[in-house]
């Protein structure tokens, strides 16, 4: 098997993520509505950020640099994937402002309405909430609207000691 094959087993991974949610959703708003099915969905994807965010405790609560270096790191395809810009790493915080999100592109491709696609996207970034809180930092994120360029930009702050 070569590298390019394995870099497109591992964008199909994502692709199929993302549909999966969607799907999952998409049953879930038809029994629940669309504000507990986003519910739902938000503490489910959360609950596996926090998981991830183990990984990330030992910088917590307060290791900008060192977080911000383990996280961009992490990013598969060596950053490409998102193509994350640091935009700020300081004792302050880290932002962080992905150009790509194979989530985003794999809704885009499925046809999925613009409004959609931003609600899905929001909806999958709980897992950057969980894994920075799970870690010991503040988080908020700015995810991915219509009309705007890339999508998610991502902000993280010291969290409480």
């Amino acid at each position: 098997m070569t590298e390019q094959d394995l870099r497109n087993q591992l964008y199909a991974a994502f692709k199929n993520r993302a549909l999966m949610y969607y799907h999952i959703f998409n049953e879930l708003r038809d029994e629940l509505g669309e504000e507990k099915a986003t519910a739902v969905m938000k503490r489910a994807i959360y609950k596996r950020g926090r998981e991830i965010g183990r990984q990330f405790q030992k910088y917590g609560p307060a290791d900008m640099q060192g977080l911000k270096d383990a996280f961009v790191a992490h990013v598969p395809d060596e950053g490409q994937m998102f193509a994350p810009e640091v935009q700020r790493c300081d004792a302050g915080g880290v932002d962080i402002k992905f150009h790509r999100c194979p989530l985003k592109e794999a809704y885009q491709e499925a046809g999925l309405s613009d409004e959609e696609t931003a609600k899905m996207v929001e909806i999958a970034a709980s897992v950057d909430y969980g894994t920075f809180e799970g870690a010991g930092f503040e988080f908020s994120a700015d995810t991915w609207k219509p009309g705007r360029e890339g999508c998610c930009h991502l902000h993280i702050r010291p969290g409480k000691k």
